[in-house]
């Protein structure tokens, strides 16, 4: 009997993936478990596994690299050696995938129940963070917002009318429409022969210098990943009570820790300043619990020590992405900067997974390389804080005995919910960091 292969829902709000390409080829003999095809999320590419095995058959209609299906449609078969498939139908064929949460079995209160049929929200389709279960009206606010943006995004069932079938990324399809490129005559390096930003600038070295571009306004397309950032963003600003404060830090000692890394020889990643201050930042919260809780309806939940799971914003060609580092206090410097360097490689490359971007109780994005000092970096919701780090740069500093100094001072912003962190305590949790910053060799030997 033919067993169907499905687009399954790789996230709670789920509602369409893109089909990257095949990791079988057509007739081979697939166990389960294998590596089926790659499909592209809300915010990740994940590797999909076959839960059957039998021979891999993909009808002509099947799914082409870049082309969008609901959750649910069939897309192929695992057969035995002697089996028949059936035809698809186009537009793909779908079947239904069944709701986690049904709704005999939803805990909410009933002012979380009124809340959710005052803005048009069904409970089963919301994601519950409360304990043992319970949705809580945050979690009916923000399945509100990205609802309705989900009810206007068009559904594209395929990418027929291009000239080929190749992908390529928004930031791709940007660089190439600002150089006058053609990103469907280039040989993608992704996967699925997907065209990457590097592909357009390695084509750019090869124009005529003459070449320019006519200057006409463009109008550019939301990408999917590029609407749920915006999603998540405008859930963040609703959803918190924002506020920044920002200081400075003597990083003298921090950037001479970081040259004695430098100066070692061995195989290890060398940590980044952004690696140090990951670690250090996972020892100051032990003392600022608030700074990595989590506001729920009738409770505010503070991690535990083994949980200070800090995540690293990180620029990709498909906008942003924030993975997280695990049991940040657990680990070694070492550690950190490999974990660091892993999933940073991970998430420019669109492999990372939604699992690598869960569970984070602290945020930290960092600007500095762009020359930027104090900025207000958006809260990554649902946590209670994100540290935004700016530039080191070589200032004159007054010294106690009225001296004027050359010091290396890093910008620090801080922003925080005022729900969950009154002020003062944000600006004591700052004074620790500092105080660790300016001297983080004795701080983490101490901590």
């Amino acid at each position: 009997m033919a067993q169907e292969i499905i687009i399954p829902r790789l996230g709670w709000s789920m509602e369409e993936g893109t089909f990257v390409a095949w990791l079988k080829s057509e007739g081979d003999f697939v166990k389960r478990g294998d590596a089926l095809f790659e499909l592209e999320g809300e915010k990740a590419t994940q590797e999909i596994e076959a839960v059957d095995e039998g021979v891999l058959r993909i009808p002509p209609t099947g799914p082409k690299p870049g082309s969008v299906h609901k959750v649910g449609a069939i897309i192929g078969y695992l057969v035995g050696a002697n089996d028949s498939i059936p035809a698809l139908a186009n537009p793909l064929q779908q079947v239904n995938i069944e709701v986690v949460n049904e709704a005999d079995s939803i805990v909410a209160s009933p002012s979380v129940r009124q809340l959710a049929r005052k803005v048009g929200v069904q409970l089963s389709q919301v994601k519950a963070t409360g304990p043992r279960g319970r949705i809580l009206q945050e979690d009916v606010h923000q399945a509100k917002v990205i609802f309705s943006e989900n009810a206007q995004e068009p559904v594209i069932s395929n990418v027929s009318k291009m000239s080929s079938q190749q992908v390529a990324s928004p930031r791709a399809r940007r660089l190439a429409s600002s150089l006058g490129i053609d990103w469907r005559r280039l040989i993608g390096s992704g996967a699925g022969g997907r065209v990457r930003e590097c592909d357009v600038k390695a084509a750019s070295t090869n124009l005529p210098s003459h070449i320019t571009t006519a200057g006409k306004a463009q109008r550019i397309p939301i990408s999917k990943k590029r609407r749920l950032i915006a999603q998540r963003l405008v859930a963040s600003r609703q959803l918190t009570v924002p506020v920044t404060l920002t200081t400075k830090a003597d990083a003298t000692n921090l950037v001479n820790l970081r040259n004695q890394f430098k100066s070692t020889n061995g195989t290890h990643p060398i940590p980044s300043f952004q690696d140090i201050i990951t670690k250090l930042v996972a020892e100051v919260l032990k003392e600022h619990l608030f700074l990595a809780g989590r506001w729920e309806e009738d409770a505010i939940v503070l991690p535990g020590y083994h949980e200070m799971n800090i995540g690293m914003a990180v620029d990709t060609e498909d906008g942003l992405l924030v993975p997280v580092i695990r049991n940040v206090a657990g680990l070694t410097l070492r550690d950190v900067a490999a974990q660091s360097k892993s999933l940073v490689q991970q998430a420019r490359e669109g492999k990372i997974t939604a699992a690598q971007m869960q569970g984070g109780v602290f945020t930290i994005t960092n600007l500095g390389a762009f020359g930027i000092d104090s900025f207000t970096p958006v809260i990554n919701y649902p946590e209670a804080a994100i540290l935004g780090l700016g530039a080191i740069r070589k200032e004159p500093v007054f010294l106690d005995d009225g001296q004027v100094v050359a010091q290396l001072q890093l910008a620090l912003s801080l922003t925080f919910d005022h729900r969950i962190v009154d002020g003062a305590p944000a600006a004591r949790f700052m004074q620790s960091l500092v105080s660790a910053i300016s001297n983080p060799s004795a701080f983490l030997l101490s901590a």
